[in-house]
């Protein structure tokens, strides 16, 4: 007998529409894995059951009515506590809404059902998913499947437990400074910050912006491919969105053997602030042995830590954005959310507008690497998963830092210039603890991102979590 709940969602999937197996089997399958694993670390924190019950029983029927099924039938799948789900509770992670129950869906969870998902419970996450580590007041912390006492990162640190340890196939994330690319990697699964526009973002407030974006992540780049396949599409009343520039991101990436003629570019830092020894050596050993898949790899050097104050101050203004209707709460929200807002009111327009500026040359740097390469491939995370105890890590190579967002530089100056990029387990420390290796490419090449994804994985196997077992 296979295991449901470590079976791959390509293969649930493939085998739900051959009727070898039923969702609602599947579903049975990940609730008692849930049973198991959710009380050791703390990812899911509202259990939809009984409406995901009566969904894969639908699902059920719809296979033996021989009726189109859509790319995610059958498949259980978690959200981020951040984003909007009909008649099931949405706490954004914070007190003041912890019997919150939202009418209606967020746009990404509207097409995942459609997409024939069964929505099955929410994730844990930062207050309003502000944080690199996922804890909160209303649920405490969740725990890495790799070990316990340390953190899964944040602030889709739930939904990328859930993954790594079995509970679901496939899990929703959202993005926009690290909060998919580093719980991947710190899970030892993919992740991917997807390009701004491809996924309607209704539900968050500020429908212009386009560094909020929602994300998969999977344990194989072929689960997230899928996913991604049933999340992505033109919504014609979203201003930002955009038609993906392929028919199936799933497709192109099982065609997807080699890496012949593929030119790479590796940048240990580039942000200036360092990186751990052991984690740029992991990630250089993946780059290089991508050269036995055909590809060119230089290392370059290649350094925007100029745009890191022009994103804390775009982050500003994004938070007082966000929580503008909120403001009257302030003395209410947590010490860290309500910090980044409060930084936020102190900007002025001149402030903006010089980080504009910034942001137009960093722009200009990544083209005209992402012209020369076709990928630019760094560390996801400078250091591997620290104590769950600590806000964020506090020492990168022996260097201090001073605030929790300055060591997920080489993700959100990633977000800072819209470019999309995934995370890849590259391997294990000699601790036994995963390395991501971040993968950036140009605007909609997620296809290709996830193909070199699979590649890297399949030379450096992670495993299943220690912990998970």
């Amino acid at each position: 007998m296979m295991n449901l709940s470590r079976t791959s969602a390509v293969e649930l999937a493939t085998r739900i529409k051959q009727r070898d197996i039923s969702p609602v089997e599947v579903l049975d399958a990940h609730l008692e894995t849930i049973a198991v694993q959710n009380p050791k670390f703390n990812a899911i924190v509202t259990l939809a059951e009984d409406k995901a019950r009566l969904a894969a029983k639908a699902a059920e029927a719809a296979v033996l009515n021989h009726e189109t099924l859509g790319p995610l039938h059958g498949l259980p799948v978690v959200i981020k506590d951040v984003t909007l789900t009909a008649g099931i509770r949405t706490t954004y992670g914070s007190p003041l809404y912890k019997d919150f129950v939202p009418a209606e869906d967020a746009a990404v969870v509207v097409r995942l059902r459609r997409a024939g998902a069964i929505i099955l419970g929410k994730t844990n996450t930062p207050e309003f998913a502000t944080g690199a580590n996922t804890v909160n007041e209303l649920f405490g912390a969740t725990r890495n499947p790799w070990n316990p006492e340390l953190s899964p990162a944040g602030s889709s640190g739930g939904s990328a437990v859930a993954v790594a340890s079995g509970m679901v196939p496939i899990a929703h994330g959202t993005d926009f400074g690290c909060s998919v690319r580093i719980p991947a990697s710190f899970c030892g699964i993919v992740g991917v910050r997807t390009t701004g526009g491809l996924i309607p973002n209704e539900g968050m407030r500020l429908p212009w912006d386009a560094g909020q974006v929602h994300g998969p992540l999977a344990r194989s780049a072929e689960d997230a491919a899928l996913m991604l396949d049933g999340m992505t599409g033109l919504d014609p009343f979203w201003p930002v969105s955009a038609t993906p520039p392929w028919q199936s991101a799933l497709a192109e990436v099982e065609r997807t053997d080699n890496a012949r003629g593929v030119r790479i570019a590796y940048v240990s830092d580039i942000s200036g602030l360092g990186v751990d020894p052991d984690v740029d050596d992991l990630c250089r050993i993946a780059a290089r042995g991508l050269e036995d898949e055909g590809a060119i790899v230089d290392d370059i050097v290649f350094d925007v830590s100029e745009g890191i104050d022009a994103y804390k101050v775009l982050r500003g203004q994004w938070m007082v954005g966000q929580q503008l209707e909120r403001l009257p709460m302030l003395p209410e929200f947590g010490p860290n959310l309500a910090g980044n807002i409060r930084d936020g009111l102190k900007l002025t327009v001149e402030d903006i507008a010089q980080a504009e500026t910034v942001r137009e040359k960093i722009w200009k740097k990544f083209c005209d690497v992402l012209s020369r390469y076709d990928f630019l491939l760094t560390p996801t995370a400078p250091v591997t998963p620290y104590p769950i105890e600590k806000s964020f890590p506090d020492m990168i190579g022996g260097k201090r830092l001073e605030n929790y967002i300055d060591w997920v530089a080489s993700n959100f100056l990633v977000t800072l210039v819209g470019f999309p990029a995934g995370s890849a387990p590259c391997g294990k420390t000699n601790t036994g603890l995963p390395v991501g290796l971040q993968i950036i490419g140009p605007r909609f090449s997620e296809p290709r991102i996830l193909g070199l994804s699979k590649l890297v994985r399949r030379r450096t196997p992670v495993g299943w979590p220690t912990f998970a077992g």
